[in-house]
C-alpha cells in the first residue's frame, strides 16, 4: 500500500477514534454535572437536617438563619431556600449546555475532516481504478499493432515478396507505427496540459476552413464505415484561437464522433457552428450510441472511459476529451456533452470568444507540430 493511503487510512482512524472520546467525554460530562448537583443537594439536605435539628432543641429562629442562610424556617420547620435550589439547576443545566455547545464543536469539525478524509480516498480509489483500467488498455493498444509489426516482419524475413505484397506490408507497418506514435503523443500532450506547460496564442482563425480540413482527412474512414459528415458554417466565421490547438480539438471531437456511430452500423455526424454574441459556437451532433444524461461531466476527466449498453468495444483511452477540455480552458472557450440517453447519439458544444477579421489570418497547412496528430476516440463504448 503506498504511503499517502496508508497516512490517510491512518489519520482516519486517529479522527475516527478522538470522535469516540469526544462522544465519551461529553457523556462523562453530563454525568459528572448532574453528579454535582445532586451532592451540592445532599450537602444542603444535610444542612435542613442541621437546622430542624436546632430548632428541636430550642434555638430561635433568627439564630439558625443567621448560622445557616440557605435554609429558611417557616412555622418551625426547616426548608432549603427556593432560590438555592434555582441556582442549582440552573447551575446544571449551565454545565450541561457548556459541554454540549463544546463537544458539539468538536464532532461537528471531526465529521468534516473523517467527510474529507473519505472523499480523498473515494476520489483516490476511483483515480487508481482508472489508472489501471487505462494502463490495461494502453498496454493492449501498444501490443496489437506490436504483434502486427512482427508478423509484417517475419514475413518480409522468410521468402521474398512481390512488390504489391512488400508495399501492402509496409503500409500496414507504418500506420501500425503511427499508432503507437499518436498514443505516446497524446500521453505526453496530457501530462504537458497538467502541468501547464503548453503555451496558446490567441489569434483570429477561420473555423470553416479548420473544420473542412479536418473533416477531410477523415473522409475516407468515414465512408469505410457508412458514416455521413455534414458541415454547415458560415463563410469567414473567426475564432480568437491557437490554431494548432483549434486543430487538435477538432481532430480529437470528430474521431470521438466517428467511434461513437460506428459501433451501430453508421449514421451522420453534423457540424454547424453560429455567432452568439461575443462568442461563436461550434456544434458536433452524432447519431451514435450516446451515453447516460448523468455522464456528462465524467466524459471530460480523465482516463474516463464510459461503457454504455451498446456492446461495442471500441473504448477510448480516456484523453481524447480530457485534452479538448483542457484546450478550451486555456482559450478561455468552454465544451459540454449532451445526450437524451444511450442510443440516442450525443451533441458536443464548444464556444470561442469570436475572432476580429484580419487580412492576413490564415489556417497552417503543415500539422506536424500539431499537439496530437491522431485525437482519442469517445470515452465511451
Amino acid at each position: 500500500m503506498k504511503a499517502p493511503r496508508v497516512f490517510q487510512l491512518t489519520a482516519l482512524a486517529l479522527v475516527l477514534v478522538s470522535a469516540v472520546e469526544v462522544g465519551w467525554w461529553l457523556l462523562d460530562q453530563h454525568r459528572f454535572a448532574v453528579d454535582k448537583v445532586r451532592e451540592m443537594h445532599q450537602a444542603y439536605a444535610q444542612q435542613v437536617v442541621a437546622a430542624q435539628a436546632l430548632l428541636a432543641a430550642g434555638a430561635p429562629n433568627a439564630r439558625v438563619s443567621g448560622l445557616l442562610p440557605d435554609v429558611i424556617v417557616t412555622n418551625g420547620r426547616a426548608a432549603l431556600s427556593p432560590d438555592v435550589d434555582r441556582q442549582l439547576l440552573a447551575e446544571e443545566h449551565r454545565h450541561i449546555a457548556q459541554y454540549a455547545w463544546e463537544g458539539s464543536f468538536f464532532i461537528l469539525a471531526l465529521a468534516a475532516c473523517i467527510a474529507v478524509i473519505a472523499r480523498a480516498l473515494r476520489a483516490e480509489a476511483r483515480v487508481i481504478q482508472e489508472q489501471e483500467s487505462f494502463l490495461a488498455l494502453v498496454s493492449h493498444q501498444f501490443k496489437t499493432p506490436l504483434a502486427s509489426l512482427q508478423l509484417s516482419l517475419e514475413t518480409m524475413a522468410m521468402r521474398p515478396l512481390s512488390p504489391e505484397h512488400a508495399h501492402a506490408l509496409i503500409e500496414r507497418m507504418l500506420a501500425d507505427i503511427a499508432r503507437m506514435e499518436s498514443m505516446v503523443t497524446r500521453i505526453l500532450e496530457s501530462m504537458r496540459l497538467d502541468r501547464g506547460r503548453i503555451d496558446l496564442r490567441s489569434e483570429p482563425v477561420d473555423l470553416g476552413a479548420a473544420v473542412t480540413r479536418v473533416a477531410a482527412g477523415f473522409a475516407e474512414r468515414a465512408a469505410k464505415d457508412r458514416i455521413a459528415v455534414s458541415t454547415d458554417i458560415e463563410p469567414g466565421l473567426q475564432v480568437a484561437a491557437d490554431p494548432l490547438a483549434l486543430d487538435v480539438i477538432l481532430r480529437n471531437l470528430l474521431e470521438n464522433a466517428l467511434a461513437a456511430v460506428a459501433p451501430v452500423g453508421g449514421g451522420s455526424i453534423a457540424l454547424t457552428a453560429r455567432r452568439s454574441g461575443g462568442e461563436v459556437e461550434l456544434s458536433v451532433r452524432d447519431s451514435g450510441v450516446g451515453f447516460r444524461t448523468g455522464d456528462a461531466a465524467r466524459l471530460f476527466q480523465k482516463f474516463t472511459r464510459l461503457h454504455p449498453g451498446g456492446g461495442s468495444s471500441r473504448f477510448g483511452t480516456g484523453l481524447g476529451l480530457y485534452i479538448v477540455r483542457r484546450l478550451m480552458q486555456l482559450a478561455g472557450g468552454r465544451v459540454s456533452a449532451q445526450s437524451a440517453g444511450v442510443g440516442q447519439g450525443a451533441t458536443f458544444v464548444l464556444a470561442w470568444p469570436a475572432g476580429e477579421p484580419r487580412q492576413d489570418a490564415s489556417i497552417p497547412t503543415d500539422n506536424t507540430e500539431a499537439l496530437t496528430r491522431q485525437p482519442a476516440r469517445r470515452e465511451q463504448s
